[in-house]
């Protein structure tokens, strides 16, 4: 994806919540940003899990006394089995190791290594998902496994979007499954958004053909386009995301501008390889991760920036209009780093 001047984009990071310009709009409402208060709190709920498996271990190892290489081996394990991911793992090893031997140390103390780790991961990845106002409309592809979120999470930037006055068209893309195809027309609903829907069984590809020219003639801002979920494994399906790609940019060599990859947290480390073949076959471009309030592995989120430093838009803690929110690291390595 290109580099775009800024007096062309639209940060959704920055304009959730916003008040619409296009007036009446039913979502905006729905949509409100929660307080920041607010957010921190179902924040640290969702990653709940994950932070008592943490401070659990790191709370059962550490006290007032010295430190030794035998406590360090234990804590190094605590944070690869919390999914941190073996590099941040011995980085944090590392930074506690540091003239600390001989020397007493405390949990809070690990706990302080610990967010500071994961802030250093995630701050540069932590990105808000741009929309290019010179597009008409701005294509964002949304991919992923069966049970990852996609649909809603399609709903939920439609909501965004929508309480910002932009004109949204809804692709529904997903054309294996009728509950897939009905669950986006529900959004679309919800969110006076338009939505280019076709029978089970139609050719995906034509359908995402005919949205974008139909989100053209219709001078929409943004086209957000379902896909069928599926496995990394699965070749025919896979080729069809390229299918996708390839008769999108008949219509615009630019689209598609940006490919959502939607993960979801309680999957663990296969997150990883979903990652790896996703952006090789799909050519993503930024993450979004979902269901971190179901899982105490949402520590995968720090091992993948580590490994693969794509953007991290966006997060979800719950099902709620507002429990998809931009992601922010200082937020979740305090979250993940709780007490």
């Amino acid at each position: 994806m290109s580099e775009r001047g800024t007096k062309n984009q639209t940060m959704l990071g920055q304009q959730w919540g916003s008040k619409s310009t296009g007036g009446g709009d039913p979502v905006t409402q729905d949509a409100a940003q929660p307080t920041k208060q607010g957010w921190m709190d179902r924040l640290k709920a969702g990653l709940g899990k994950t932070s008592t498996r943490l401070s659990g271990g790191i709370t059962g190892l550490f006290t007032k006394s010295k430190l030794s290489l035998d406590t360090l081996e234990d804590l190094e394990d605590v944070l690869i089995e919390s999914d941190l991911g073996l590099d941040t793992a011995e980085r944090i090893i590392e930074t506690l190791s540091k003239g600390r031997y001989e020397k007493g140390i405390q949990a809070d103390d690990v706990r302080a290594v610990l967010k500071a780790e994961v802030e250093r991961v995630l701050a540069p990845v932590a990105q808000a998902l741009r929309i290019d106002e010179s597009h008409k409309p701005h294509v964002v592809l949304v991919v992923g496994v069966n049970g990852s979120g996609k649909t809603t999470t399609i709903g939920k930037l439609a909501a965004r979007f929508r309480s910002e006055g932009k004109k949204v068209v809804l692709a529904a893309g997903d054309t294996f499954r009728a509950a897939a195809i009905d669950q986006l027309k529900i959004w679309g609903e919800r969110t006076a958004s338009d939505v280019v829907a076709r029978d089970v069984g139609s050719d995906a590809a034509g359908l995402v053909y005919d949205a974008l020219g139909q989100a053209r003639d219709e001078g929409a801002d943004v086209l957000l386009v379902d896909t069928a979920g599926r496995l990394q494994t699965k070749e025919g399906l896979m080729e069809e995301l390229g299918k996708v790609n390839r008769v999108l940019r008949k219509l615009d060599p630019t689209a598609p501008h940006d490919v959502l990859l939607v993960l979801d947290a309680t999957t663990g480390q296969n997150a990883l390889a979903q990652v790896d073949v996703f952006r090789e076959r799909a050519g993503v471009t930024g993450l979004v991760m979902t269901k971190l309030d179901g899982t105490a592995r949402g520590g995968i989120l720090v091992a993948i920036s580590d490994k693969h430093g794509l953007p991290v838009h966006a997060i979800g803690v719950g099902e709620g209009i507002d429990d998809l929110q931009p992601f922010d690291a200082g937020e979740f390595a305090q979250a993940i780093a709780a007490g």
